[in-house]
């Protein structure tokens, strides 16, 4: 096996006059899951799809799984499985149905499709909806169908595109425990996503996007620790920028965003006191996170 999963090295990609991807360079490592995090328009579907080798990049290489994609793209995708961004199952045919049809898209016999089906209902916990048709099921149901699809042929990767997008925090979170167990046992996971939550649970690297352009890469909490390094005091009410001046000598940095003005503080309590007794004001304390990361980067929260 190679000793890297994906080699992006400084690869571009326009539609137009629109920048999709902006020089773009990361390594995934085997076994790791490496996120791509950013809002709406950063880029995540078109470097999915550049992996997969359905999008030709403008310039720059791309190596996955040791063969150069998209040059050699067919032999790569006979290893990795794919969670898009929408379910695509077809709607007439039954759970065990399209387990076995995606089986036979790799070319799988009979014999081996059939072995690998109960195992896969199993990790989607769907053993009892086997033969239920898929509209019959569940939003989440069919997510967890969709990721067992993926396994059909035992990848070595999986790309997922958004693989929680419209569920409900339990769904997601019995996504993230499966998730969680290939992970386990040495899968690599490329995973878009802009829930922070998701990213900090599953993630071993991530990489920052906005625009297209790499704003910042390495370990959630080191990210974390590097870039805020405080606690973080949300301000509701009141005028952002008149607050913005009476705390500003015991902040260490002030972000407005809205009308809500997040203020990063070493000494929490010295804020508060300042607001103390004034009418109309709401704060929430807490540790930071990824989407102060991103606020402290760019300026704005990450699904704005």
């Amino acid at each position: 096996m190679s000793t890297v999963a994906i080699d992006f090295a400084g690869v571009m990609k326009s539609y137009g006059d629109k920048i999709a991807v902006d020089g773009l360079s990361f390594t995934v490592a085997p076994g790791e899951c490496f996120g791509l995090l950013g809002p709406n328009g950063a880029g995540k579907s078109t470097i999915t799809r550049m992996v997969l080798g359905m999008t030709t990049p403008d310039a720059g290489t791309i190596t996955v799984l040791g063969v150069p994609v998209p040059a050699r793209a067919r032999l790569a995708r006979e290893r990795i499985g794919v969670v898009p961004q929408f379910d695509n199952l077809d709607l007439e045919l039954t759970v065990r149905e399209n387990l076995w049809v995606f089986g036979r898209y790799f070319s799988m016999s009979t014999r081996e499709v059939e072995a690998v089906i109960p195992s896969l209902l199993e990790f989607a916990c769907l053993e009892s909806k086997a033969d239920a048709r898929v509209t019959e099921l569940s939003g989440g149901m069919k997510r967890r169908l969709t990721l067992a699809r993926a396994l059909v042929n035992d990848p070595q990767l999986l790309v997922m595109d958004e693989p929680t997008t419209g569920l409900d925090p339990h769904a997601r979170r019995l996504v993230w425990e499966r998730l969680r167990s290939l992970l386990a046992r040495g899968k690599t996971i490329l995973l878009t996503t802009h829930f922070m939550e998701e990213a900090e649970r599953l993630c071993d690297r991530l990489c920052v996007l906005e625009g297209g352009r790499k704003i910042a890469q390495g370990r959630p909490h080191a990210l974390i620790d590097e870039q805020i390094g405080c606690q973080v005091i949300e301000i509701y009410g009141g005028n952002p920028h008149e607050l913005r001046a009476l705390i500003r000598p015991y902040a260490q940095r002030i972000e407005v965003s809205g009308e809500t003005l997040f203020c990063y503080a070493s000494d929490p309590e010295q804020v508060c006191v300042q607001l103390r007794g004034r009418a109309g004001l709401r704060l929430l304390q807490r540790p930071p996170n990824l989407e102060d990361v991103f606020l402290g980067l760019t300026g704005r929260e990450i699904g704005k």
